[in-house]
Formats: C-alpha cells, sequence, structure tokens
C-alpha cells in the first residue's frame, strides 16, 4: 500500500487510492472510487461508490461525499459540508439511476457546514462560505455566501478577496498575482 489507512477505516472492493493519501478513524471508502495522491480524508468521512478525487483533496471530519460527485485537484472540503445527488428524495421512491452529478472544480473550497445542492457545479478557485448552501452553479474564483448562496465578490488564487479597479484588474495582496474582470467573469493574467 502506497497510502495510509487506520485500523478503523474501511474501504470497500473496487477503489483506486493514490500514494501519499492518509484517510483517518471511522471513514469510509465505498466500492470503485478513484481517489488521488496526497489526499487527506478526515475523520468519519463517508466517500459513496464511484466517486473521484483529484489529487491533494483536503477533507475535513464528518463529510459526506454522494455518488456523481468529482472533486479536481486541490480541492478543499470543510468541516460538516455535504453534498446532495437527488433533487426529490422520497424514503420509499428509488431513484439511484436519477443521481444528478456535481463538479467541483480545481483550487475551490467549501466551508464548514455548507450544502451543495446537486446538479451544480462549482467554478475553479470558487470559495463557499461557512454554512451557505449553493442552489444554482458557482463561477470561477467566485465568493459565495448564505442561504440560498449568493455571490458577494470573488477571491484569487490564494484565497485573498480580489478588489477591482475601474479598469477591472485586481492584485492579489498575497502573490501579486493580477486579475481582470470582464462580463462578469474572472481570468488570471
Amino acid at each position: 500500500m502506497d497510502y495510509f489507512a487506520h485500523e478503523s477505516a474501511f474501504i470497500d472492493q473496487g477503489c483506486v487510492i493514490g500514494a501519499g493519501t492518509k484517510i483517518w478513524h471511522f471513514s469510509h471508502i465505498m466500492s470503485n472510487c478513484t481517489i488521488g495522491e496526497k489526499c487527506n480524508i478526515g475523520q468519519n468521512v463517508v466517500i459513496s461508490p464511484e466517486v473521484i478525487l483529484g489529487k491533494n483533496v483536503k477533507i475535513q471530519n464528518n463529510v459526506s461525499i454522494y455518488t456523481g460527485v468529482i472533486c479536481e485537484d486541490n480541492v478543499f472540503l470543510g468541516p460538516s459540508m455535504v453534498f446532495t445527488n437527488v433533487i426529490n428524495p422520497r424514503s420509499s421512491v428509488n431513484r439511484k439511476s436519477e443521481y444528478s452529478k456535481t463538479v467541483v472544480r480545481e483550487g475551490a473550497s467549501i466551508g464548514a457546514n455548507a450544502t451543495i445542492v446537486c446538479g451544480h457545479d462549482i467554478g475553479k478557485f470558487a470559495f463557499i462560505g461557512a454554512g451557505a448552501v449553493v442552489t444554482k452553479t458557482v463561477k470561477d474564483y467566485a465568493l459565495v455566501v448564505g442561504n440560498p448562496a449568493r455571490q458577494i465578490g470573488w477571491m484569487s488564487e490564494f484565497g485573498e478577496r480580489l478588489e477591482f479597479d475601474s479598469e477591472g484588474i485586481a492584485n492579489c495582496k498575497e502573490s501579486g498575482d493580477v486579475y481582470e474582470l470582464k462580463n462578469q467573469e474572472v481570468s488570471k493574467r
């Protein structure tokens, strides 16, 4: 094994787990998951069948990731956040054939206790505030908060809030990287 799994963790058959990944106490990785290199899966995490995680994904304690979710490289999932995979669940109705896909793009961060309603992708380097309830697709670099979540600004790849000048240019104070806001889309120059 090129990865670490605590003795209390369960890993079902058919999983592919990358080198350097750590799986902590009481976590359950269900069948046929793909987990990239150097991921950190916290305590009491459930990863449902066929979930795909890229490299260096950080999952904090008590997170549920349901079938239909894909997290690209360098995604951060805060404590007790949750994904859904069915829009209209009922205990007595089997909707496994209706799972909706959700993609969390590279570098995105999702805060503690946030909920991502299925079928709504999270853009690259987006920042979802703690407790937010995401009910629509989130743009690249967007900062969203609240219930329902609404966009209140933009974030750099380093997690710093961007302040755009009158020409639509912003500098990340931490990295010095330059960003451009054009037609309500942000790109790194």
